[in-house]
């Protein structure tokens, strides 16, 4: 494809600037960045787009253009959106080193100038498979007759005999081929695998057997690839296909890539709209940390309510999350990261889930449907112990030994009055998990009414010093005796002091029960006919 045929395309919104001789340059690609230098990232013939986020002055222009024509582009086009026009020594440095200026239109966004090029230089490449790629506008359209990536998938199905499927790094199904879901608990061994194998770098596309099946995992990646993959790889999505690519030709490989690159830029799309959201959120988190008062946040909410709640028609009720991940060396912003994950983890049971990042921290604010039932609980309110399941499996892969997620979720409120306790409560239990060990730990509200809200926070030379005390020589004399003291124990302590059930528990006489409780009397000075007592030997349990 030539420069003059995309200059020639309707709806692109592309208009030249300068390089009218140069026109019939051949693209082979297309790169988006906001880098001051991306001519690492560039291997020759790429269209670029760009937002001009790196132009602070006359000086970056001059740079900019002779670091990309050294690296042999196609072009450059460039977004009115950021600066409002084009700065004129940036066309006087394309002009100098003959590298062809496009002026993009506010009205078009990059990713549909990616989509265009991309199908484009796809179908060039797939030869045979030209008419798969060809019907790709279709596809990725918005319109009825398109698809998304479903009506993609639907085609490779259809053309190409290929199974697959549109995965999140938890699992979560967002797109499939038409009558095909995935076997249960496939996606999350999928996913999985493909976390594992992007952080040791292997190449794509990753081959795996799950169950009887072999599937080729192909990333799809949100980014540039100028970034640390730390920065998106617990939310980026990737494609799997039920096959082994080991054996493709080129062309069929080059396909598959280009259908990576087109869901990439629906990807885009989606989290453009994610934009004001995020605006929102951070709006009244800012509010609720500041203490603001209730009607304030309220009235902020009411005004959001279109966006946050579409369709609503009730004031909602709502949940705080907070998230952490905390990378070892520190290099990677942590914030950011959360705030992905959150939105891409917490789209069920709503997609209305709004999230803000203030450091390393991610607050997503939840809202439920108030519940009809009587006991007035929320059926689709979030809880600890489910997250923790969806997302430790998976995750777990990807955090490797370098990383670590933990979450804290707060119990439902009725109204803004309550957002900002729901806020404190939701960063406790963060805490709370924090303190557990685990790449990936998710503690809830009800845990802070307990005394597991304080045994984390004992400080590890009190805790040895306490459970030495109390429960060493009951396991000295159970190793010396092979005795069951410290069964006893804990089975006594979980029947409340019933000898009764207790000694039915254990499946021994009450008698030997009662030798067993006096032995450990002895051993340890203690009575455990008093509350003190036991209540020591229970945290000594629990800590130990």
């Amino acid at each position: 494809m030539r420069l003059r045929t995309l200059l020639d395309t309707d709806g692109l919104g592309l208009r030249l600037l300068g390089g009218e001789d140069e026109l019939d340059r051949t693209v082979r690609g297309v790169m988006t960045t906001a880098l001051r230098d991306p001519s690492r990232y560039l291997s020759g013939g790429e269209l670029v787009l760009t937002e001009l986020a790196w132009w602070h002055g006359p000086q970056d222009s001059e740079t900019f253009v002779r670091l990309l024509t050294g690296a042999g582009v196609a072009g450059l086009a460039a977004g009115e959106a950021a600066l409002g026009n084009i700065p004129e020594d940036l066309v006087l440095a394309c002009a100098r080193h003959r590298l062809p200026l496009f002026a993009v239109s506010v009205d078009v966004a990059f990713a549909s100038i990616t989509e265009h090029v991309v199908r484009q230089v796809s179908g060039e490449r797939a030869g045979d498979l030209a008419a798969v790629v060809d019907r790709q506008r279709r596809l990725m359209s918005s319109g009825p007759a398109g698809g998304g990536p479903d009506g993609v998938l639907d085609l490779l199905g259809s053309d190409l005999d290929l199974r697959a499927w549109v995965l999140s790094t938890t699992g979560r199904e967002i797109a499939g081929a038409s009558g095909h879901p995935l076997p249960a608990g496939t996606g999350t061994e999928l996913a999985g695998e493909h976390l594992a194998a992007s952080r040791t770098a292997r190449p794509a596309p990753h081959r795996t057997l799950t169950g009887d099946r072999t599937y080729s995992l192909f990333p799809i990646r949100s980014g540039d690839g100028s970034e640390d993959i730390r920065t998106s790889l617990l939310s980026d999505w990737f494609l799997a296909v039920e096959a082994d690519a080991g054996d493709w030709p080129g062309e069929r490989l080059d396909l598959l890539q280009g259908v990576t690159q087109l869901i990439a830029a629906e990807r885009g799309r989606r989290d453009a709209a994610l934009t004001v959201r995020r605006a929102l959120a951070q709006e009244v988190l800012e509010l609720v940390q500041a203490g603001a008062p209730p009607a304030e946040v309220a009235a902020r909410l009411r005004a959001a309510a279109p966006v946050l709640v579409p369709g609503l028609g009730t004031a909602p009720h709502w949940q705080v999350v907070v998230a952490r991940v905390d990378w070892a060396g520190g290099d990677v912003p942590g914030g950011p990261v959360a705030q992905a994950l959150l939105e891409e983890s917490l789209v069920d049971p709503t997609d209305r889930v709004a999230v803000a990042h203030s450091g390393d921290e991610a607050v997503a604010l939840v809202p439920l449907s108030p519940a009809p039932s009587l006991d007035h609980s929320d059926s689709s309110e979030l809880h600890a112990d489910s997250l923790l399941a969806t997302l430790r499996a998976p995750l777990t892969r990807g955090l490797a030994d370098d990383g670590r997620l933990t979450i804290g979720v707060s119990a439902t409120v009725h109204s803004a009055d309550g957002l900002r306790g729901a806020l404190e409560e939701a960063r406790h239990a963060r805490r709370v998990a924090a303190a557990r060990s685990g790449l990936v730990c998710v503690s809830g509200h009800e845990e802070l009414a307990s005394h597991v809200l304080l045994l984390p926070f004992v400080p590890d030379d009190v805790r040895r010093a306490f459970t030495a005390r109390l429960l060493d020589p009951l396991r000295a004399y159970d190793r010396r005796h092979r005795a069951e003291l410290i069964p006893t124990l804990e089975a006594f302590l979980e029947c409340d002091g019933s000898w009764t059930r207790c000694a039915t528990r254990l499946h021994v006489h009450v008698n030997t029960l009662r030798y067993r409780v006096g032995r450990i009397e002895q051993l340890t000075g203690r009575d455990l006919s008093r509350l003190e007592d036991k209540l020591d030997f229970f945290l000594a349990l629990r800590m130990s």
